[in-house]
């Protein structure tokens, strides 16, 4: 399959022409990759069972994970689902556009295997203009998990997706890098309380301040229930050499690399500002200085060791404070070892 690639970045006349070419694909039924505040996703028209099956060859992703619908407007929104609790509306006026995800009843307009066969749907508006632009040119729900392929690190970059998925997918939309880095905070509101299905863009601390307590599910630690949300179960972002967590200072994380490369392996280290600027090792990337800064860094960075080809990888471990708790759920999913 040829992948095209349009740039929606500068120009604005290019802008335009690529999405109206990107919307055009999408209501033909075909797979295209598309930028948004959090990663790039793989979308396809939600109400299309033959076309959301293409992001699902495409990925290589298992087909009982369901995936997330982006909608342009809080209307949209609210055609896919048969209830909306009033803390919704809260949330929604508070979030929105943004990287929350919200899980409502579904009243079946999507198609059945977006929803893996629950009868809930997440449903998001994201905070990108080139997202947003492309939802309205297509004029139909777009279902879109990230643009990578399934297990791999997730894509914050048009350059990683076609990396990953050209001549698989029909077309990918340059948008340049994204912001957050990691995924939507998906929330669990079939309930009176919300749950937080998968830790991501908007912090626990962030959603109590607007709806008071909040929940967190312990289903994001049990790998034998069947997923309620991406995220949820299968081995995620992995590089292709394994990942080791370690907890505790520089120094312990100078002792553990310099143990395994006096055996012989290229090792490199990710870490704050603060930690790998005390770190000698074969390969290094500072990922920043506020864990802000490092979940923006993070997937990029994975990817970075696969193509230096080294043969371990350290990883601070981080404060699982705000934005750090989904930065350290996407870490202890891609990692084969943790040392604390």
């Amino acid at each position: 399959m040829e992948t095209k690639r349009w740039f929606a970045i500068d120009n604005l006349q290019d802008k335009q022409e690529a999405i109206q070419a990107a919307a055009a694909l999408l209501k033909a039924g075909e797979a295209v990759a598309f930028p948004t505040e959090t990663v790039y996703g793989l979308g396809a028209d939600a109400t299309n069972e033959l076309a959301v099956n293409k992001i699902f060859e495409a990925k290589g992703r298992p087909q009982d994970n369901p995936l997330i619908v982006h909608v342009a407007t809080t209307q949209q929104l609210k055609e896919l689902v048969s209830e909306v609790p009033p803390y919704v509306d809260k949330l929604l006026e508070a979030f929105t556009p943004g990287p929350l995800t919200f899980v409502l009843p579904s009243n079946g307009r999507c198609a059945d295997n977006v929803t893996a066969g629950l009868d809930s749907v997440g449903v998001r508006i994201p905070d990108h203009p080139a997202a947003l632009s492309l939802l309205k040119q297509a004029a139909v729900p777009v279902a879109a998990p990230s643009a990578n392929l399934s297990g791999k690190p997730s894509p914050t970059s048009a350059d990683h997706v076609w990396a990953d998925l050209q001549g698989r997918i029909a077309g990918v939309l340059d948008g340049g890098a994204t912001g957050v880095g990691v995924e939507s905070t998906v929330l669990d509101c079939t309930q009176p309380i919300p749950i937080i299905l998968r830790p991501g863009g908007i912090a626990i601390e962030q959603l109590e301040q607007v709806v008071g307590t909040v929940m967190v599910d312990p289903g994001l630690a049990n790998e034998h229930e069947r997923p309620r949300s991406p995220g949820m179960k299968y081995r995620h972002y992995s590089p292709d050499a394994p990942l080791w967590l370690v907890k505790g200072s520089a120094d312990k994380l100078q002792q553990v690399v310099y143990k395994e490369s006096q055996k012989g392996q290229r090792v490199g280290v990710m870490a704050a500002s603060g930690t790998i600027a005390r770190i000698e090792a074969d390969l290094k990337k500072d990922l920043g200085a506020s864990l802000e800064s490092v979940a923006t860094a993070l997937y990029d960075a994975l990817r970075m060791f696969n193509s230096q080809h080294v043969d371990l990888i350290i990883c601070e471990a981080f404060s699982e404070e705000g934005i750090g708790q989904a930065v350290m759920n996407r870490l202890k999913k891609a990692a084969s070892h943790y040392i604390e």
